[in-house]
């Protein structure tokens, strides 16, 4: 008989592994069919003759960190985990997603991975929670064009994001 401990590493796992199906298996693929994103104008050779210190070049760096893929129709999400400061485990995707829903981006991928947090993960929701409100107290990045970022200094986009809205008025 297994112990709990081991039930519930496998019931986590195959959350983890339903979360990146819904996203990297299903969702990005129609959503490419819907929304007809430009593709990224970067390779990741490209990306590593950047300044150092720029969003171009911590994202190469990011994707060869995490032994991914370079992909045209996701590099802006990546991005947003290197702006952000979330990691690409479970727990990142769903805090990522709270702080995009908190800044005001309600899309299907957004809505989808936060209730899916909210219906699986109850053990990240205080996380998650926090993610939403500090999404709050942000300026709004939904709206951004992130490939107009790659060149710039990361320290300084996520400064830009990091100032709250009332130090702004």
């Amino acid at each position: 008989m297994k112990s709990t401990k081991s039930v519930f590493a496998v019931l986590k796992r195959l959350r983890c592994n339903m979360l990146v199906f819904l996203t990297h298996h299903l969702g990005l693929p129609v959503l490419r069919v819907f929304r007809k994103p430009k593709p990224f104008p970067w390779t990741k050779e490209q990306l590593m003759q950047m300044d150092k210190g720029t969003m171009g070049r911590e994202l190469a760096e990011f994707i060869d960190a995490k032994s991914i893929e370079l992909l045209t129709h996701y590099a802006r999400h990546d991005m947003k985990h290197i702006a952000l400061g979330f990691d690409t485990t479970e727990e990142g995707e769903l805090c990522l997603q709270s702080f995009m829903l908190g800044n005001g981006r309600v899309s299907f991928p957004v809505l989808a991975t936060v209730l899916f947090g909210l219906l699986t993960a109850p053990e990240y929701w205080k996380k998650m929670q926090s993610s939403f409100k500090k999404g709050k107290t942000c300026i709004p990045i939904h709206h951004w064009d992130w490939f107009a970022l790659i060149p710039q200094q990361t320290k300084d986009i996520k400064n830009k994001i990091f100032t709250h809205k009332t130090m702004q008025l």
